[in-house]
């Protein structure tokens, strides 16, 4: 409880049959008197620690009964005494609590005064110092301008006509003026105030501090000093000294801007450009000059010239031989060729226990492929799969150049085709051993000497017939001869004797070139001398780039490729053309002058084959424009490879009258400037295992562009072909009904993987045709095997709805995919 002048009140309640109240009353800390109350009467005590208080204290202790409060036993008594101890030990202990924190804080402020005044001592003697410095620099340039006025005035006493006392008269009556001058200078001088940063300038720049070199200017070095000494003795000793003239070894190109000549001259631009109008021509420092006549200014300056090409960029290019002792065993690198369908990939991927055809659409290879294969015995081979079809005739011709040992498959059921006789051309100009696979011979109609005969017509004789050329009938089903195709192989290489050096700048051939959408370029290598190793910085082609990453064929990561190893590239700054090689510099900048020079020379040569130079040429061109129809188109392809087989094979559809001319070829999706390019010359957008993008989709709608999306090369062909002939007859057309995105990939038994999916777009049909998309890419096309919304099987899904589909016999799928539902329609062709 409170007392009325706000005292706090500290109450004991004591025992026995009369309970009585003992308050003891603090203010600030300190006991003032103690009130003890009961039933009867109220006693007021002293304050304990006074006389009388400690009298009371005594008597209440029992010294005295007859003086005790009337009704106070012993033990209560004795509790309110220790209660009254206790209040005395507690205001003993906050008092020496006060006497420290006081003595704390006296000691702080104690060692703040002491940091205040050393901080306020440093800064004086850093003014201190900074005004010593500023008069010690005044007396060196004092010193400096008097000793050249000395050199001065004794120079011009050789001179009889002026009379001594005019030449020192003027000196020494300016000193005393001048040392005046200076003292007020340093009188006027603001000064530094106290904890400001010395590196700072306070204030406006005033004249005194910018002659003085005072406070907040830049001081100047001890060289600039001494070069000054130096000119103002020179001047007065008469004139400059001529320095001596450096000779310089000038590399010269075929032109050069006249400001780059200067500076590699190491002479001032104006000099070499009034050396240019004494010579007759009239021309800026931004403006190139002819090599002859750069040469003659060279010369003129007295510098020595170099003349260089800008094929010389190349040289850094190693082209040095390797030395004997240096080589060591490397795999050979085997090709598979032949005509089409005739098991070319079906017995690689016997051979390797892979299922690659199945990923290719129609079952053709469409790319060029690159495998290592080790065999039970241990020998590592390395293949190489070329495509069969007419149109890849370049890509065979890669594969075959690339190459140590062609495997030619041959149908035992079809014998020599066409694409036979090619691939046994171009293993001949080659130079290269062959290898005769006799495919098929596991088939009824199979007739494996036919083979051998219709060999002979080519010049290709077997050793059953007594020739050289190793043959070995197989069957890429049963796997019959597939040892023995391999012990050929590993005996050919024997006999070879295949070797290349590790430890050397690697150097390797381009087999096929792509745009990945999450990687970038992608370039398929297989490097023929030295290691590829990550971190390499490589030219190849018209591109270059650093290696960020190696992919073998099985999809692993690797630090390094050594010879004969195939392995994609990750890095470039764009898509090599196949069949480039690959060459590792030393900098980067050699690396992009390297493919800047490649870049232009080959656009001057584009620009050079198409230009008529002649006025014949010119009539003759207008008259054949005139005369011929051209079909245009644009064509769009998943790798370099595809995109170059097409492009040869459009341009020999045709004939005088009609033909077909390739605007624009690409590798990558379909993108908005593409459907512009159309748009603009009227032409179809052909692409091949590629799709458009969303904003070129909508593009192409408005704008009324025809995109065609071809999977095998046959219908590429056929349908351009037709197309401009006007033999149009009726045609399976493909009607996209809708899209959708796979938003998760869920596993149901008795089922597979089922895709949730979102239609996106259009509608999803049970019936309809299915293509799957990765990345804008063709992964899989076949049908639906369920198609359900809900636990319900349904026929059709609408757009902005959730459904769950399965693909018939294909379970790779991913989150993010996008599924493409059309449908096929017959309809008659017209040209319009």
């Amino acid at each position: 409880m409170n007392d009325n002048d706000g005292k706090k009140t500290l109450g004991v309640r004591g025992g026995g049959s009369r309970p009585g109240n003992v308050k003891q009353s603090f203010s600030h800390g300190r006991t003032k008197n103690v009130v003890v109350e009961t039933k009867r009467k109220r006693v007021v005590m002293p304050k304990p620690g006074g006389a009388a208080g400690g009298a009371a204290s005594k008597s209440l202790a029992g010294g005295d009964p007859s003086k005790r409060p009337a009704g106070i036993t012993d033990a209560e008594m004795e509790r309110r005494l220790k209660a009254l101890q206790a209040a005395k030990a507690r205001e003993g202990e906050e008092a020496a609590q006060r006497e420290a924190e006081e003595k704390a804080r006296e000691e702080e402020r104690q060692r703040r005064r002491e940091e205040a005044e050393a901080k306020e001592r440093e800064e004086r003697e850093r003014a201190e110092r900074a005004r010593q410095k500023a008069e010690e620099d005044e007396r060196k340039r004092l010193e400096s301008e008097e000793s050249a006025k000395k050199a001065a005035a004794a120079a011009s006493a050789a001179v009889p006509d002026e009379p001594a006392a005019a030449r020192g008269a003027p000196a020494k009556q300016a000193q005393p003026a001048r040392k005046q001058d200076n003292k007020t200078d340093r009188n006027e001088r603001p000064a530094r105030g106290k904890g400001r940063d010395d590196g700072r300038r306070s204030g406006k720049l005033t004249l005194n501090q910018a002659l003085s070199g005072g406070e907040g200017g830049r001081q100047k070095s001890l060289a600039a000093m001494k070069r000054k000494q130096e000119r103002a003795r020179q001047k007065a000793m008469g004139g400059n000294e001529a320095r001596e003239k450096v000779v310089r070894e000038v590399k010269l190109p075929e032109a050069i801007v006249v400001s780059e000549l200067a500076n590699r001259m190491a002479e001032r631009v104006s000099d070499v450009v009034k050396a240019l109008m004494q010579n007759g021509m009239m021309v800026t420092q931004n403006q190139s000059i002819d090599a002859d006549t750069a040469e003659l200014i060279i010369e003129e300056f007295g510098h020595k010239v170099t003349r260089v090409s800008d094929a010389d960029v190349e040289d850094v290019i190693d082209a040095v031989e390797d030395k004997p002792e240096d080589l060591q065993p490397r795999p050979p690198v085997i090709t598979i060729m032949g005509h089409v369908d005739h098991g070319k990939t079906s017995l690689l991927d016997a051979i390797r226990d892979a299922k690659v055809v199945a990923g290719e659409a129609g079952g053709i290879t469409q790319h060029i492929g690159a495998y290592q294969v080790t065999t039970e015995s241990g020998t590592v081979l390395s293949f190489l799969d070329t495509p069969g079809h007419a149109a890849f005739t370049s890509m065979r011709a890669r594969g075959a150049q690339v190459t140590d040992i062609v495997v030619l498959v041959v149908a035992a059921d079809d014998a020599v085709m066409p694409q036979t006789i090619e691939a046994i051309n171009h293993s001949k100009a080659a130079g290269v051993p062959m290898i005769v696979a006799i495919n098929k011979v596991d088939k009824p109609s199979a007739n494996p000497d036919k083979v051998r005969t219709d060999l002979l017509q080519h010049e290709v004789i077997v050793e059953a017939m007594s020739g050289e050329v190793q043959d070995v009938e197989v069957s890429a089903v049963t796997g019959q001869g597939l040892d023995e195709l391999l012990e050929a192989i590993a005996l050919q290489s024997e006999i070879l004797e295949l070797k290349a050096n590790p430890n050397r700048a690697a150097e390797g051939a381009v087999i096929e070139a792509q745009l990945d959408v999450g990687r970038g370029p992608v370039a398929t290598v297989l490097v023929q001398k030295g290691t590829l190793k990550q971190g390499d910085i490589f030219v190849v082609g018209e591109q270059y780039g650093k290696v960020r990453a190696l992919i073998s064929d099985t999809g692993e990561r690797v630090q390094e490729a050594g010879p004969s190893v195939p392995v994609e590239v990750l890095g470039l700054n764009g898509t090599p053309e196949a069949g480039d090689v690959l060459n590792v510099v030393e900098t980067e900048a050699q690396a992009r002058e390297i493919a800047e020079y490649r870049e232009k020379a080959a656009k001057d040569k584009r620009a050079a084959a198409g230009a008529a130079t002649t006025l014949d040429q010119l009539l003759a061109k207008a008259k054949e424009d005139q005369n011929v129809a051209e079909l245009p188109i644009l064509v769009k392809a998943d790798v370099q490879g595809s995109a170059e087989a097409i492009v040869q094979a459009m341009e020999k559809i045709g004939n005088e009258e009609v033909r077909v001319r390739v605007l624009h070829s690409g590798v990558g999706a379909i993108t908005e400037s593409d459907i512009g390019l159309a748009e603009a010359s009227g032409a179809p957008v052909l692409g091949f295992n590629v799709r458009a993008n969303a904003p070129a989709r909508n593009s192409a709608n408005q704008k009324g562009v025809e995109i065609r999306y071809y999977s095998v090369i046959y219908d590429l062909v056929d349908d351009v072909k037709a197309a401009a002939s006007g033999l149009l007859g009726a045609e399976i057309r493909e009607n996209f009904i809708g899209y959708a995105k796979i938003k998760e990939v869920f596993k149901v038994t008795g089922v597979g993987k089922v895709a949730g999916c979102l239609v996106t777009e259009g509608v999803a049909r049970r019936s309809a045709g299915v293509r799957l998309l990765r990345d804008d890419v063709v992964i899989h096309e076949g049908t639906l095997k369920t198609l359900k919304r809900f636990k319900d099987e349904v026929p059709e899904v609408q757009s902005g709805q959730e459904c769950g589909m399965a693909f018939e016999n294909y379970d790779d799928i991913r989150p993010d995919d996008v599924i493409e539902i059309f449908e096929r329609e017959e309809v008659e062709r017209s040209l319009d």
